[in-house]
């Protein structure tokens, strides 16, 4: 292997120091009080991982962005026709506590301040969970996350819709706090630049002869990390939200707040292993080879080197 190209696989390796060096002249336009804002429960994200790892991510997809609207632009020409071009479809992989959330909201701001695509929105699958009464009459409330407990032919028309070029097209709102779809509220997305989808199955495969939502997708990236590793963070992130969050009357963990230190503990470890590391290895972990793009951060939540598909 030279220059981090490897034959025998699809990707180019880059390590952090080579990837950073790819920024080329890209501005930091964030400040240190807006990353507080964006960062997620317990992820320790600075200045320097924006401008090492997200300001050179945010270089690329500009790059891309301004290739797919060219090649959008060559075939409207070929078709004879003035035709609207249509949104940009970006979507975010990975585990729960990885910090793909905190990744998709970092591009959601980046993206939105170069001037080629100002319009950026945001939607997270767990809008299209199915609300907590259906997966109960399911019998699948103890799976909730896994592909099943989507309702995946309403997520793949709204993206399919919003790549289409509808003027509105709106989403269902899901309550982190209620641990629920919010009755009767919605998003309404109306003809971004780019839309970014953010969840844990998003590079799922369809089943037969029926579409994905990645079948959309223009550029995918999975958010990684070694499995003790993620672990570790959700059993971290679990004892914030305990003196945080859960601590909220009306949230749906307000029991948990009750727990002591060791009952917590062994509360999350038990959740990780039955659910949440169960979902990472049957359902997320496989499509990461599905990804244009592997963040792989190391143990201190710090991106350690860069996978990037080149055919």
């Amino acid at each position: 292997m030279a220059n981090g190209l490897d034959t025998a696989t699809p990707y180019v390796q880059l390590s952090r120091a080579q990837w950073s060096d790819l920024r080329k002249n890209t501005p930091l336009t964030l400040t240190e009080s807006e990353l507080e804002e964006l960062r997620g429960v317990d992820d320790p994200i600075d200045l320097t991982e924006v401008t090492d790892i997200y300001l050179p991510l945010t270089r690329l997809l500009n790059l891309h962005f301004t290739g797919v609207r060219q090649r959008s632009a060559a075939l409207n020409t070929f078709l004879g026709g003035e035709r609207r071009t249509a949104p940009y479809v970006l979507g975010i992989a990975g585990s729960v506590a990885v910090g793909k959330s905190t990744t998709a909201r970092l591009l959601h701001t980046l993206l939105a301040r170069w001037p080629e695509h100002p319009r950026v929105d945001l939607i997270t699958t767990d809008s299209f969970l199915f609300p907590n009464e259906v997966l109960t009459a399911r019998n699948i409330m103890h799976r909730k996350g896994f592909p099943e407990s989507y309702d995946r032919r309403a997520l793949v028309r709204f993206v399919a819709d919003v790549k289409a070029g509808l003027p509105e097209v709106t989403a269902p709102i899901y309550s982190h706090l209620e641990y629920d779809i919010v009755p009767g509220a919605t998003q309404t997305i109306r003809r971004p630049d780019i839309l970014i989808v953010e969840g844990l199955n998003v590079l799922q495969p369809a089943p037969p002869t029926a579409l994905a939502i990645n079948d959309y997708f223009d550029f995918s990236i999975y958010v990684d990390a070694k499995v003790e590793h993620i672990r570790d963070w959700y059993v971290d992130r679990f004892h914030k939200l305990r003196q945080t969050a859960f601590e909220d009357p009306k949230s749906y963990f307000r029991h948990l707040a009750e727990l002591s230190e060791e009952q917590a503990t062994e509360f999350a470890e038990d959740i990780w292993r039955d659910i949440n590391e169960r979902n990472l290895l049957e359902n997320i972990a496989p499509t990461r080879g599905r990804a244009d793009l592997v963040l792989h951060k190391s143990a201190d939540h710090s991106v350690s080197r860069v996978r990037l598909r080149r055919i």
